[in-house]
């Protein structure tokens, strides 16, 4: 391949070999980032959409240039609440690669210092004391030797679970832009993430639980975080409530037949509780006493009032 290149003298952006060989960053990214970067310095602050929109990129393909910038650490996002109630975005792009506490203090004003990528420590800010006696008590372990994810013929079958803990770990980037994770990185932990909803946790708890208490001092991996907490923190099997059995009644023991003492010829019944006598015989008897009476009253009673007016007429 032949190469003719002339050096610009004027109306030129100086641009970086590690923004314009990114391997991640699809051409629209690094385009944008360009356009931003050569504008003056009066100019208007405006939306990062507006810009694309300038260029000529709009929808997808925005959406897709903007989620490249913000997963390598060249575009962060503030969405606060203003004095007024109103929502508002404030969007910071810069040129080389800037952790959440490095943007954080450029947006205040403070200086950023940046060392070359070969040179770039691990970690913002100098070495902080170690205990005496004890190692230092953090969740958040280092990933090394992270494996691939497995091929698509071998991965777990997508139950629902599974799919409800993908999302689950995807959405964390919008409560802490540290837990920011990539498609592939939220499928190798959502079997993890799944065994949880198994043993009855709700979505919304498990979120809970993978972003309360996070390090003060930031995340350096987000995979080797999200993975120890759901190791360590998985709750125990829930044992199934014991299904109650439905009582039975409780029958009487059959009594043997007895004599009944009535009047008429000998007849057998069987007792339920005390009783002496069978049901017919109880029967005449409560007649005898209570019904008997009142009918040969009424009768009488009935009797005198027809003579009375037999005579009266």
């Amino acid at each position: 391949m032949l190469r003719h290149a002339i050096a610009p003298v004027r109306r030129y952006t100086k641009a970086s070999h590690d923004v314009v060989r990114h391997s991640r960053l699809n051409s629209d990214a690094k385009i944008l980032l360009l356009y931003v970067q050569g504008l003056p310095e009066a100019a208007d602050p405006r939306p990062l959409s507006e810009h694309a929109g300038r260029l000529g990129m709009k929808g997808r393909a925005y959406q897709k240039a903007k989620q490249l910038l913000a997963e390598c650490g060249y575009l962060h996002e503030w969405r606060e609440q203003g004095a007024r109630g109103r929502w508002v975005t404030e969007q910071l792009l810069a040129n080389v690669t800037l952790t959440r506490e490095e943007a954080a203090g450029a947006r205040v004003g403070e200086a950023v210092a940046v060392a070359p990528p070969g040179e770039r420590p691990p970690t913002v800010g100098g070495p902080g004391e170690r205990p005496v006696g004890d190692s230092p008590q953090k969740e958040e372990l280092e990933e090394k030797n992270l494996p691939h994810p497995p091929p698509e013929g071998d991965t777990e079958e997508h139950t629902p679970e599974l799919a409800e803990a993908e999302g689950v770990l995807l959405s964390l980037r919008y409560v802490h832009r540290d837990l920011l994770l990539g498609v592939r990185e939220a499928r190798l932990l959502a079997g993890a993430a799944a065994e949880w909803l198994r043993r009855g946790v709700s979505a919304a708890d498990l979120r809970r639980a993978l972003t309360t208490g996070l390090p003060t001092d930031g995340i350096r991996s987000a995979v080797g975080f999200l993975r120890h907490r759901l190791l360590q923190k998985l709750p125990a099997t829930q044992a199934p409530a014991p299904t109650p059995q439905p009582e039975r009644p409780t029958t009487p023991p059959r009594r043997d037949f007895v004599t009944c003492p009535g009047p008429g010829s000998e007849h057998v019944f069987r007792p339920r509780t005390d009783e002496t006598h069978c049901l017919r015989c109880r029967t005449t008897a409560a007649y005898e006493v209570t019904l008997q009476p009142l009918a040969l009253s009424l009768s009488e009673q009935w009797r005198t009032r027809v003579q009375e007016c037999v005579s009266g007429g």
